[in-house]
């Protein structure tokens, strides 16, 4: 049960990554209404992702699995910035695309 926190944390931090560039693309076609809510939706992706990986780490505390913390930590920290990052950078290239677009 708890293996699944780490893939449906996989799958909403590439959700996170998605929806931003699907908005992009979408930036040619003249209907910008649904922007403001897709980044809404890829940033809380993002954060639900982001608490999974607490969820996980904490039942790994909770079962005493000290070998895994120590050999996991490192590639979860990376990770977790590696998707905040990518995901902040794109949802920010979306707000200056789609303000400049409204108020033309």
């Amino acid at each position: 049960m708890f293996g699944l926190l780490n893939l449906v944390s996989l799958v909403l931090g590439l959700i996170a990554w998605i929806l931003p560039v699907v908005n992009l693309m979408r930036s040619k076609k003249h209907d910008h209404k649904n922007w403001v809510v897709l980044s809404v939706m890829s940033i809380s992706a993002c954060a639900i992702s982001l608490c999974f990986q607490i969820f996980y780490n904490y039942h790994l505390v909770k079962i005493e699995d000290w070998g895994a913390l120590m050999d996991t930590m490192y590639a979860v920290v990376f990770a977790a910035t590696v998707l905040l990052i990518v995901t902040i950078i794109l949802n920010a290239i979306n707000l200056i695309i789609y303000r400049n677009i409204t108020t033309k």
